[in-house]
């Protein structure tokens, strides 16, 4: 008989949301009744919206359970894995029982994500017993040649998942036929928009998948170095980096004489960075790994050529180095069967904002965004309408509601003047004023900026000014045409992409929501009822019980009215706080 497994999710938003005591409140009860079954951790199942996850796996099938606490534990112990009746209302997903949450996972193709939420990310035994390091063994025993190697790339049509969209296979051959004493190879595990998750999540849940890219990609240029740079923030990814970095060690795919063939010699390690969102980019990215602050460099000569430390380099991020081993192993065609005829492949999004189906998604490309959001993510939260997308992180554009049928590919996202990026989507509903959202993503690339170049560090921080005025009500005629000025000179005259694309969100949301923008400004009203200085708050008297509470909380006493009557809000003594507002439980406050 099959012993029965229990996965608990534990990733960082397994552990956010309690997991672990889940996990602990289970080794205990097994402990006590020294039942036979495995109790294991494993990474991020993607259902983040309703995590703490816990999956059983029994001689029957899988039946995943959502939501679990400590008490739902013990009732799962007692019921399903003691007496074998699985608990029917806690089931997310299962072959036996339908549930409101099946069409998350509709549509969906595990590559990179494969193994994430299936394994044990710390125990190398298990990486293996999933074909993992089979593509690297076949690679070595087989005598596949470099060339080969990065032919089967190219083939693949696999695109850097980082946000740029080169061509993998050909930044590897570039690579490849500049020779050298050292070469370098490099996994960018530092960007820091809301797609970072993703990343954060298949370090967490898949790290000697991310391990084993690195080492073919080594191969194949004839790195003798590797550096995995993460940010410190994702302390987890780091800790399970490197036990993955030693248990590979160990088994020797690292070190001397890989597998036995002379002169393949790969040592890898992890570099902390700290943060800084700049350093995503690849020059700024190794100028932090030599020591230096984090600040890009003119290219040519490019990486490839001249990277860290002046020698031949090749940099990828996470997701793309996490689908080479499945390429290897399974053949181009594999990989190229899914997708669109310039992007190949399947590709990793996290979804965030105001959507019902929060987590991390993996689809084929071609795949609409309307689609990624009303089917896998479920629709807007509360019934409201669906506005806009932000895509591409915070150096991304949003695309509005009519566009949603735009297909997920590079080319089809860039004629928008989103990027495709590293695969962050925060969805925004009719509530989200688009000049604030604008000024949002501004302040953080405004931030983030390295102030090398004059265009960006200066450029950024005067079109920030202008988003904040518009936003608090002292908006001008002509600010509109000042922004897009502005936001042309810094993509064309900034060195890095940082810089190239910090204005899409601002040159995006003035070409779809431009009305908004004249509205801040002319009529000095916030159409979506969000920015407070253009907000004007009223009583409703056909609502309002005279109960006195707006009155009591109001924190600048700009509220008039005794108990039972209906009360005023004076204008000119109102503050826009919005403390009535949110008080009230009438519905007797509005806004205007």
């Amino acid at each position: 008989m099959k012993k029965t497994k229990v996965l608990v999710g534990l990733a960082s938003c397994g552990i956010a949301a309690g997991a672990y005591k889940v996990y602990d409140k289970l080794k205990a009860l097994q402990e006590t009744d020294k039942l036979d079954i495995e109790i294991k951790k494993t990474g991020c199942i993607g259902m983040c919206f309703r995590e703490p996850l816990v999956e059983v796996i029994d001689e029957t099938g899988s039946y995943l359970y959502g939501e679990i606490d400590e008490e739902k534990a013990v009732e799962i112990f007692n019921k399903h894995l003691k007496q074998n009746e699985p608990v029917n209302d806690f089931i997310v997903k299962s072959d036996f029982v339908k549930s409101k949450d099946d069409s998350f996972w509709d549509g969906q193709v595990k590559i990179a994500l494969r193994n994430c939420g299936v394994i044990d990310p710390e125990n190398i035994t298990e990486y293996e017993g999933q074909d993992g390091y089979k593509a690297i063994k076949e690679i070595l025993e087989g005598k596949i040649s470099q060339e080969q190697v990065i032919q089967t790339v190219l083939d693949s049509g696999i695109r850097g998942r980082g946000g740029g969209g080169f061509p993998t296979g050909l930044k590897w051959r570039f690579a490849f036929k500049n020779k050298s004493d050292v070469k370098y190879i490099i996994c960018n595990a530092d960007e820091g928009d809301p797609g970072a998750f993703m990343d954060r999540s298949l370090l967490e849940g898949d790290p000697h998948a991310v391990i084993e890219g690195l080492i073919i990609g080594a191969y194949a240029i004839a790195a003798s170095e590797g550096v995995i740079y993460c940010r410190a923030e994702y302390p987890l990814a780091i800790k399970r980096l490197n036990i993955a970095i030693d248990q590979a060690r160990e088994r020797g795919f690292l070190g001397k004489d890989i597998m036995g063939v002379k002169d393949f010699n790969f040592n890898l390690y992890v570099k902390e960075g700290a943060g800084a969102f700049v350093c995503g980019e690849e020059t700024a990215l190794m100028a932090s790994i030599e020591g230096e602050r984090g600040m890009p460099r003119k290219r040519p000569p490019f990486p490839a050529e001249a990277g860290l430390w002046g020698k031949p380099s090749n940099i990828n991020n996470v997701e793309t180095f996490a689908n080479i081993p499945y390429i290897l192993l399974n053949g181009a065609e594999s990989y190229s069967k899914y997708g669109t005829e310039k992007s190949k492949g399947t590709k990793v999004f996290a979804l965030t904002g105001k959507i019902n189906h929060g987590g991390s998604v993996e689809v084929p490309m071609g795949v609409s965004i309307k689609d990624i959001i009303f089917k896998l993510g479920g629709g807007i939260t509360d019934g409201k309408k669906f506005k806009a997308v932000q895509l591409g992180g915070p150096s991304g554009g949003c695309i509005p509601d009519y566009l949603a049928d735009t297909i997920v590919d590079y080319d089809s996202v860039n004629a928008t003047g989103a990027i495709m990026g590293s695969g962050g989507m925060v969805v925004m509903d009719e509530t989200t004023c688009m000049v604030d959202i604008a000024r949002f993503f501004l302040d953080f690339t405004c931030k983030e900026s390295c102030g090398k170049c004059t265009f960006c560090r200066v450029g950024t921080k005067r079109m920030l000014e202008i988003l904040t005025r518009i936003t608090e009500g002292e908006g001008k005629e002509g600010d509109i045409e000042k922004l897009e000025e502005l936001a042309y000179q810094i993509k064309d005259n900034s060195l890095c992409g940082l810089g190239q694309t910090a204005p899409n969100p601002v040159l995006t949301t003035i070409k779809y929501f431009r009305h908004e923008y004249e509205a801040h400004i002319i009529d000095k009203k916030c159409p979506a009822k969000n920015c407070k200085k253009l907000i004007t708050y009223t009583v409703n008297p056909d609502t309002c019980t005279g109960c006195t509470v707006c009155a009591k909380n109001c924190p600048v006493d700009a509220i008039d009215g005794g108990r039972k009557e209906v009360h005023f809000i004076r204008t000119d003594a109102c503050t826009q706080c919005g403390v009535c507002y949110s008080k009230c439980k009438f519905d007797a406050i509005l806004l205007s």
